[in-house]
């Protein structure tokens, strides 16, 4: 199977594909685009010999791999301040993420949704990058 086969399937044939490379059922609601995607990578993978030791070892222990804030500039220490609705919100940057409220958080877009009950991007909330609106 080839990438350009993948692409001109339909959605019947990338189900059967999907089976017999994954060995696996395919996950409920994914799309065509995705499945085709997944194939495809793995198809390329198998191809240049399978994945590299270094990749197998990270994704065999997950857990060794520490999550880092993702934001640019922020240092483990920082605090952010964000006032909101005349509240003044506090996060503190560590090691393992963001933490708000007492709870860790991996995203500062998390937080931010869950301030503002709408889906914003966190840096931009703090005033990180751009320009924050109220």
């Amino acid at each position: 199977m080839t990438v350009a086969e993948i692409e001109a399937m339909d959605r019947a044939a990338l189900v059967a594909a999907w089976c017999e490379v994954f060995r696996t059922p395919v996950p409920k609601g994914l799309s065509k685009a995705l499945m085709r995607r997944f194939l495809a990578i793995e198809i390329q993978t198998q191809q240049q010999g399978g994945l590299s030791k270094k990749t197998k070892a990270a994704l065999q222990h997950p857990s060794d791999q520490v999550a880092r804030p993702q934001s640019p500039g922020l240092q483990t220490g920082a605090r952010l301040l964000r006032e909101w609705n005349g509240v003044t919100h506090v996060v503190d940057v560590t090691e393992g993420g963001f933490i708000w409220k007492g709870t860790t958080y991996r995203s500062l877009s998390r937080i931010a949704r869950e301030i503002t009950g709408a889906h914003w991007s966190g840096p931009r909330f703090f005033g990180l990058t751009g320009t924050a609106r109220p």
